[in-house]
């Protein structure tokens, strides 16, 4: 199994979870950072939540996402990627892309779902989990 194929079968496992405002645990609830970091195996602890649903800091965001990924262009991004999108005004989320779609923390829903194509929101940047064991130990 690929290290994309991991990220997915682990972002899956988190479908059905609730949406919950910083949430960190499928069984209490996630956000999209929080289904970032179930499936990419993030440190808890080291990934921020004192962050709002609007007015997010893109240029934060790209900052503390080189601490965990390297970016790539958006364009090159495939299953077990991850995307930082723009659904509304000064509104950032993240996605997992999969194969056929993407995934992510639906507020709207209230719940962590799966839906097949293209994202509708416009692509901020996009960021891949590296292989080196090193690097993913921060």
């Amino acid at each position: 199994m690929t290290w994309g194929e991991r990220i997915v079968a682990r972002a899956r496992g988190c479908v059905g979870a609730r949406f919950r405002p910083q949430g960190r645990d499928p069984a209490t609830g996630l956000d999209c950072v929080g289904v970032a970091v179930m499936a990419f195996g993030l440190p808890v602890m080291r990934v921020r939540k004192d962050y709002g649903l609007r007015g997010g800091s893109r240029t934060q965001i790209e900052r503390e996402m080189s601490d965990y990924f390297d970016r790539i262009s958006p364009a090159k991004a495939g299953a077990g990627d991850l995307l930082l999108v723009e659904p509304g005004p000064e509104q950032l989320h993240m996605i997992i892309l999969t194969p056929g779609g993407y995934l992510h923390a639906d507020a709207r829903l209230r719940r962590v779902v799966e839906v097949p194509g293209a994202a509708p929101w416009p692509v901020l940047g996009a960021w891949r989990y590296p292989d080196d064991p090193e690097r993913r130990s921060h």
